[in-house]
């Protein structure tokens, strides 16, 4: 699964190739000769330019909102190879629209916009190739869910940090993988290298490892693209401030040509918490047969809330866009069934962390984003999660690896929700442990029934706001969270945990699935 740019980063940025703009304008007039040579005369001279301007300014937008810069096309990748082709449908099908809509097309032969995007497609693949001749070899052996990745930011971009991303690439097996890089060239940001995005210098080390981190992704290891004394002194002990105090290793490139076992991690004395499916209390948990129907329930109703919501999603969409800009969806990495990750989607609320110069924003939170949150509008793209079969529309909430329970046993062996029984007896106001005891609650005794209150005591809530259960708030603290956790409410006596802590363990099984937390 290729990490993405967290959205604090992410934004329109309009910059383009002086040859991408040749062939913009130049790729309309050669579709509009080898289709009809006989359009270029003077009595077609309005229609060519009405044709050429509309089809140039949709190419143009289209390159913008792919970030099509034509930038370090030596390292380009399969990932920016499906950007341009995307590019180009969309300029394609923007053109037609427009022209449609203002002349229905007439006097331009229908497969002229097919030959544009035939022509604009080779040529931005054959610029790319001038550039750089030599074949990109990539692995495409999907890697399963369950591997345990080690995540590391890599500083500096040369010859030798894109040899080792390459390297990762083939003989890392998917165990470890490069999700940023930095570099102090200021014409490199925002450009990507072998599908891995520049974010800017590495003074930023730290807000990317946490932004990151938001977003539910661990930073593992910090390495530099070349000999540690590339750095300035400055730049050095600042990394190597932040590695410390975060418990990551910073090595070089010439240091790392021995890749690690699965599952390890920057520090070494972090323990991983492993995800075992068979055995202990889950398999003395059957779960209700709703269950088994449950998924086709919640794809029609899905399906159907998708449809008759959608001039709402084209409102929240637009208002998103005027308050916080591009991009409209952000997502965030959880813990689906089984320990499974998934990214769920949601709407910006918050403005990017940064401005373009760099500059914190003062304000990130604004009345429309308040709004959105207030009344769960923002939650609307989990709807395509549910359709996808990565969530349920009711069922344990899921939650950041960093965030789950102590003991998350039960809560994972069902698909996530976008509410459940704990959202609507306290929600945020709870602890982790008392999530977990409604989410339980909630697997065992899940029902057609129990799911329609919920859904109902959701709408309530909208109005009330999130409030504590009265029997939990009636409870003493040390009757909620419980004195030792060794035995849950609710478990069968002598039911053992499906998690056990281990250091850096290599997980054999394939029935495992293995779930590394932050401490």
């Amino acid at each position: 699964m290729r990490i993405r740019s967290p959205s604090s980063h992410a934004g329109v940025s309009i910059r383009y190739s002086f040859f991408d703009l040749v062939l913009a304008a130049i790729s309309p007039l050669l579709a509009l000769y080898i289709r009809d040579a006989y359009i270029l005369s003077p009595d077609g001279t309005m229609l060519v330019a009405i044709y050429w301007l509309v089809s140039f300014f949709c190419t143009l937008l289209a390159f913008a909102a792919f970030h099509i810069y034509g930038g370090i096309a030596r390292y380009y990748s399969v990932h920016d190879v499906i950007d341009l082709a995307k590019a180009v449908l969309v300029s394609e099908l923007l053109t037609c629209v427009v022209l449609f809509t203002v002349t229905r097309l007439e006097g331009i032969p229908r497969s002229t916009p097919a030959v544009h995007a035939l022509i604009l497609g080779l040529g931005l693949v054959t610029i790319r190739a001038l550039v750089h001749l030599a074949d990109k070899k990539r692995s495409l052996a999907e890697q399963p869910d369950q591997v345990a990745q080690q995540h590391i930011i890599l500083i500096g971009v040369n010859d030798l940090s894109v040899l080792y991303m390459k390297f990762l690439e083939v003989g890392a097996c998917g165990r470890q993988r490069v999700i940023a890089l930095l570099d102090a060239e200021p014409r490199l940001k925002g450009r990507s290298v072998s599908g891995v995005r520049i974010f800017g210098p590495p003074s930023q080390l730290a807000s990317l490892i946490e932004e990151f981190a938001i977003h539910g992704v661990r930073t593992d290891r910090v390495v530099a693209g070349g000999p540690a004394d590339m750095l300035s002194a400055e730049e050095l002990a600042q990394i190597r401030h932040v590695c410390v105090q975060r418990g990551l290793d910073f090595l070089s490139v010439p240091q790392l040509f021995d890749i690690g076992p699965p599952g390890a991690t920057g520090n070494p004395d972090q323990p991983q918490v492993t995800f075992v499916p068979d055995g202990g209390e889950a398999a003395a948990i059957a779960l209700p047969r709703y269950f088994r129907f449950k998924r086709a329930v919640d794809f029609v109703i899905a399906l159907v809330l998708i449809v008759a919501l959608l001039p709402l999603w084209v409102l929240v969409a637009g208002l998103a866009f005027i308050d916080v800009g591009s991009p409209i969806v952000f997502w965030q990495q959880r813990l689906g069934m089984n320990g499974r990750n998934f990214l769920l989607y949601k709407i910006r609320t918050l403005r990017p962390a940064f401005d373009r110069t760099d500059q914190p924003h003062d304000r990130r939170l604004s009345w429309i984003g308040r709004l959105l949150r207030k009344t769960r509008i923002d939650e609307l793209p989990q709807l395509l999660n549910v359709l996808v079969g990565d969530m349920s529309l009711i069922g344990p909430r899921p939650l950041l690896p960093r965030d789950q329970p102590p003991i998350p046993t039960v809560r994972l062996m069902v698909c996530p929700g976008i509410t459940g029984w704990a959202q609507v007896n306290g929600g945020a106001l709870l602890s982790p442990k008392e999530k977990e005891r409604f989410d339980e609650e909630y697997v065992r005794n899940a029902s057609p029934w129990f799911d329609l209150r919920i859904a109902a005591l959701t709408i309530f809530s909208l109005f009330r706001g999130d409030r504590r259960a009265e029997r939990m708030a009636a409870q003493p603290a040390t009757a909620r969270d419980g004195a030792s956790g060794e035995q849950k409410p609710g478990a069968p006596n002598g039911a053992s945990s499906r998690f056990a802590a281990t250091p850096n363990a290599v997980l054999q099984d394939e029935a495992r699935v293995s779930v590394a937390r932050s401490a």
